[in-house]
């Protein structure tokens, strides 16, 4: 700070002491002479502040008496406002003579030398504004602010100088210098008194982590004193929750380490004796409440563990009881006392009708992109209603559903009415918005492109929209979505899209066949109640089936494939034709010349007696396809569930219309459960069938006509992301040839993928913590796959096609279709990257066919929409 500021913040803070002292010498020198009134008020030294705006500080006016008590009062409330660095009050005969010096006006605060916590931060924190009144007392009271953000952030040696620049027109600019210092880091924890649990199981359990290289994304190894408390706190629960009910942390101490960068923190603790519940019971005056039926409803059980958060779960569950039996203002308290000999909790549970509160006013808050009618809308009560803490969860649930917010916190607040309250609904937006291009390779796609522009939440009105492209060496995916959660204002969403696809399946370990769609669909959908919800869809798409094209030679009047011997000479004995080889090879259009009666033909042509069942799929044709599913969706949270489950049943009919015939079912259902903290396991159970219908016939481009049955882009292909361990379409009916080798033994050739009719399957998932930080975005599970896909119909299979080969070995041509059960297991590691996010599967094959397609490494990307 210069001389000159310096000596400028000197006489304000001089001056402001003075004014302080005022009034009690003026009093005193006006209670020598009180006598007369008040004739005039003269003010002098005002230059912004109108006289009139003086007068109404003043607690005397012309006319009044000369009362030092009252004057003395007047001098205090002109102080008062903080407009004045000094003021005096002196009497010239019968006039009261004021003399003011105005506090300077802030022309700019500027903050200097903020680069860890960023200048936006402490401008939100701070009260001195541009324009405001410049008091000292103010400033000083921002830099206690501004220092304790710092202390917040661990940085215990930051300083923050106050300098003050005078302007003109009794301005001034204020300039906070800061000297942030390093970060005071957690240079160890260390717990006195435990027993049971060791150093590291409770470091787990708090906060507060200790300072290491690689925690650089993370601030919970900076020292927070507030955070200790919070630690306390969760200390507490956890070794409530394992049965300590009497634990108690007797103390938290923090220490500067000698080199003064570091704290150690030190807790000490008294772990107390593990109880467990003894007597529990229900008392209710509620005359349609059972007793034994409340008490049935608890989740606390005598002989049970103590567990404090049971107490709680019991609370709720009793409460739920309560309004099912049309109590909806319902107090439940539970009367704990403990037996110090048996080391037993006994809990009685008072379960009384309490005071009936309505919602007075619902206040959304933080919602600076969404509107307000788009989260009120979400909301299960509204003004006016009865108080409803299950109905203000579900309605929380619901916003967090939305996926606009990073997180949504309901609260209540008293107001002057006792039956009355405020909700406050305090949401905070998270980006919805992405517009992103991505490159990468993936194990099973090779290089992939995708470029994606989303927004769900357009305006904020809720509604989203998204485009895509995406290419790969294996599929070209153009797709345009429009989706209206709220159409014509009620509760209704309907959406739109349009689609382009080419999947590119003609390696003939895939399918040897590509497919090109292009379509439209709509979609409606409502709910049925508040866990259950309809969807409709009608789609029109057009689809272009193209089989590898592969020519072949056959007998133009049996339509059999023709051989042809050769000859391969034994160079051990030149000449002697008794130990030569002969084999047996099929003819190719490069023969020359060609035996009479041949003809050159695709294998899908109508001549050729074995034709691959997958031509009858070859062709063009127009699907009009009317589909419902209804959704149950019990689960206890949108986002992370650990328990609960949710339950899909949807059918699509092809036929309304358009050249294509089938009903198509699908059931899924998935299941939740918490394990312990940080372990979660989800159990998906699937399956679904399609069957043509009809008897319509479909002419392909080679001219003949066959009965329909299930063309290869309706039926179910599982592998690679929708069966871990199995490559693309790995699993299922399949075109091979088993060739019998000389020594006895058979070798499977693979060949076209087919899908099938029908699938099952079933997925355990299980997250399992990996003890890595969680700034590093990695998350590693178990997983267990088990399913199979089959189950074609007779018109989609072709009979076996008896051959040798080109070594002279016998082979056969058939379709292999076994239901039989498939499974695998492994490990699955989500990174979320700076690229986008990614995901590792580590696979090892239980049970499988051997003409199955297999892998034990993938990884693949993704793209968020």
């Amino acid at each position: 700070m210069s001389h000159k500021n310096k000596t400028l913040a000197l006489s304000l803070i001089l001056s402001a002491l003075a004014a302080s002292l005022q009034p009690t010498a003026l009093a005193q020198v006006g209670a020598e002479d009180s006598t007369g009134n008040i004739e005039a008020i003269i003010i002098n030294g005002n230059q912004r502040i109108e006289d009139r705006t003086v007068m109404s500080y003043l607690l005397v006016e012309p006319g009044s008496p000369f009362d030092a008590n009252r004057i003395d009062l007047s001098l205090k409330s002109l102080f008062a406002t903080g407009l004045f660095a000094d003021a005096n009050f002196d009497r010239v005969g019968n006039q009261l003579i004021i003399t003011l010096v105005e506090n300077p006006i802030v022309n700019r605060v500027m903050i200097e030398g903020s680069k860890s916590l960023g200048e936006e931060k402490i401008r939100e924190e701070i009260q001195i504004s541009p324009r405001g009144v410049f008091t000292a007392a103010r400033v000083q009271a921002d830099v206690q602010r501004v220092m304790e953000l710092y202390r917040q952030s661990g940085r215990f040696a930051a300083k923050v100088t106050p300098e003050y620049v005078p302007l003109d027109q009794n301005r001034v600019d204020v300039v906070f210098s800061i000297t942030e210092g390093p970060v005071s880091g957690v240079r160890a924890i260390n717990f006195l008194g435990n027993e049971t649990y060791s150093d590291d199981r409770l470091r787990s359990e708090i906060v507060t982590r200790q300072s290491r290289w690689w925690q650089f994304f993370s601030s919970n190894d900076n020292y927070d004193p507030g955070r200790l408390e919070y630690d306390r706190e969760l200390l507490r629960q956890f070794y409530q929750n394992k049965g300590y009910y009497d634990f108690r942390v007797e103390s938290a101490v923090a220490e500067l380490t000698p080199d003064q960068k570091d704290f150690y923190i030190t807790y000490t603790i008294d772990e107390g004796e593990i109880y467990r519940f003894g007597e529990i019971n229900v008392e209710t005056e509620l005359e349609k409440l059972n007793t034994d039926a409340l008490k049935a409803s608890l989740v606390a059980r005598s002989g049970d563990l103590f567990r404090g958060d049971t107490i709680e779960n019991s609370i709720d569950g009793l409460t739920y009881v309560a309004g099912i039996g049309g109590y909806a203002f319902i107090d439940v308290r539970p009367e704990i006392s403990a037996d110090l000999e048996t080391h037993t909790v006994n809990v009685t549970f008072h379960v009384n009708e309490g005071p009936r509160v309505y919602i007075n006013r619902i206040n959304i808050v933080g919602n600076t992109q969404t509107l307000d009618r788009v989260i009120r809308r979400e909301l299960r009560v509204t003004e006016g209603d009865a108080f409803n803490r299950i109905l203000l969860d579900r309605s929380r649930n619901r916003a967090r559903a939305l996926g606009y917010f990073k997180d949504v916190e309901v609260t209540e607040v008293p107001t002057a009415d006792p039956d009355q309250i405020d909700v406050n609904v305090k949401v905070t937006e998270q980006p919805t918005g992405e517009m992103s291009f991505s490159a990468g390779f993936s194990s099973s796609e090779s290089f992939l492109v995708d470029v994606s522009v989303a927004q769900r939440n357009v305006l904020g009105r809720g509604q989203s929209a998204s485009a895509r492209l995406s290419t790969s060496s294996l599929q070209q995916i153009v797709d345009l979505q429009y989706t209206e959660p709220r159409f014509l204002d009620r509760d209704m969403s309907a959406g739109v899209s349009a689609f382009a696809t080419r999947l590119d399946y003609s390696d003939t370990d895939l399918g040897g066949y590509t497919t090109e769609s292009v379509g439209v669909s709509g979609q409606l959908g409502f709910p049925l109640s508040d866990r259950l919800q309809l969807g409709l869809k009608y789609t029109l798409q057009n689809d272009k089936i193209d089989v590898v094209d592969q020519s072949i030679v056959i007998a133009s009047d049996s339509g059999e494939r023709l051989t042809t011997e050769y000859t391969v000479d034994d160079n051990d004995t030149p000449g002697d034709t008794s130990d030569d080889v002969v084999g047996v090879a099929f003819l190719t259009a490069d023969d020359v010349p060609l035996p009479d009666g041949s003809l050159i033909v695709d294998v899908c042509d109508a001549r050729y007696l074995n034709r691959y069942s997958l031509c009858s799929s070859e062709r063009s044709e127009i699907s009009s396809i009317v589909g419902y599913n209804l959704l149950l969706d019990m689960k206890n949270d949108p986002i992370d569930p650990t328990g609960g489950f949710d339950l899909l049943f949807g059918q699509d009919v092809a036929g309304l219309g358009g050249d294509v015939n089938f009903i198509r079912t699908n059931a899924s259902m998935n299941i939740y459960q918490g394990i312990t903290k940080g372990i979660t396991a989800s159990l998906r159970l699937s399956g679904g069938y399609i069957e043509p219908y009809g008897t319509s016939d479909a002419e392909s481009e080679y001219g003949q006509t066959t009965p329909q049955g299930v063309r290869i882009n309706n039926r179910f292909f599982k592998g690679g992301n929708s069966f871990r361990g199995f490559d693309t379409a790995g699993l299922g009916p399949r075109i091979v040839q088993i060739i019998q080798n000389d020594d006895g033994t058979e070798t499977v050739k693979r060949l076209n993928a087919l899908g099938g009719n029908a699938f099952y399957q079933s997925s355990l998932d299980i997250s399992m913590p990996n003890y890595l930080p969680e700034e590093y975005g990695i998350k590693t599970g178990l997983f267990l796959e088990a399913g199979a896909v089959g189950l074609l119909s007779d018109i989609d299979k072709s009979d076996p096609v008896e051959f040798t080969d080109t070594f002279g070995r016998d082979a056969v041509q058939l379709i292999e279709d076994d239901l039989s059960l498939r499974a695998s297991t492994g490990l699955s590691v989500y990174w979320t990257s700076p690229f986008g996010p990614i995901r590792f599967d580590f696979s090892h094959i239980l049970k499988s066919e051997e003409y199955d397609r297999t892998e034990s490494f993938r990884f693949s990307t993704s793209t968020r929409f």
